[in-house]
């Protein structure tokens, strides 16, 4: 995994490598990391992973790993969350697990508290950012327009989430990005399934894609951890 992002200065926003931004646009942005050592490079896909009990965290992780998908993101939506969160990174330690749905700074600091190696927000505000940078491992914090991927990128952040990806233009609106903004790289996230995924992962500005159609609520329900491995298997498979 890529290391982690450095923490804001106390007298400037940016987390770049520069105390402020260039006057050229271009030139303040940094080089993107190399995708062999990013946390966008670990897997094709990211499962998105809803758990109300947190019991099932560590055969749920087994099951993703065994089939190929060692990065794992739990997300804050139940109260479960940080303790899955906990075991997964205890009892399952060949998984990268992250919280997702981080939408404050003190679900930041628990997360990571809790054993979370990256964090993945929708959307972010400059408090945020600031607190998910801080925290010492790797965030994705989310965009879904042009001004707010060079913003990040003014930030010395290469690495968001497109979300949501396929109401937010989906394929065609990052293969447009490419171009003028080849710093950018992207884990879209939201409406996208394995039918979808090839046509993402075939962009060059896409490292991997989120997604939970191999966790679907019945298997999950059923705790069919043999049925999950095989469909992560597939979802692993999935190259450009």
């Amino acid at each position: 995994m890529a290391p982690a992002p450095a923490s804001p200065s106390a007298s400037s926003d940016s987390d770049s490598d520069s105390d402020s931004p260039s006057s050229s646009p271009s030139a303040s942005f940094p080089a993107p990391p190399s995708p062999s050592g990013s946390l966008l490079g670990l897997a094709p896909v990211i499962p998105v992973v809803v758990l109300e009990d947190a019991a099932d965290a560590v055969p749920l992780a087994r099951a993703l790993v065994a089939g190929g998908l060692p990065v794992v993101e739990v997300t804050l939506r139940t109260s479960a969350a940080n303790e899955a969160i906990r075991a997964i990174s205890a009892e399952v330690p060949e998984a990268v697990v992250g919280a997702g749905t981080v939408l404050t700074p003190a679900q930041a600091e628990e997360a990571v508290g809790a054993g979370a190696r990256f964090l993945v927000s929708p959307g972010w505000t400059e408090r945020l950012l600031e607190s998910m940078l801080g925290c010492g491992v790797p965030a994705l914090p989310g965009v879904s327009t042009a001004s707010e991927v060079v913003a990040l990128l003014e930030r010395g952040v290469t690495e968001m989430k497109f979300f949501p990806a396929e109401a937010a233009g989906g394929v065609p609106y990052l293969k447009s990005l490419a171009s003028p903004l080849p710093q950018a790289r992207f884990c879209p996230t939201g409406g996208i399934d394995e039918a979808r995924a090839p046509g993402y992962l075939a962009l060059p500005n896409v490292g991997c894609v989120g997604g939970t159609w191999m966790l679907p609520g019945g298997a999950l329900a059923a705790r069919d951890w043999p049925r999950i491995q095989r469909l992560a298997e597939g979802a692993a498979a999935l190259r450009a």
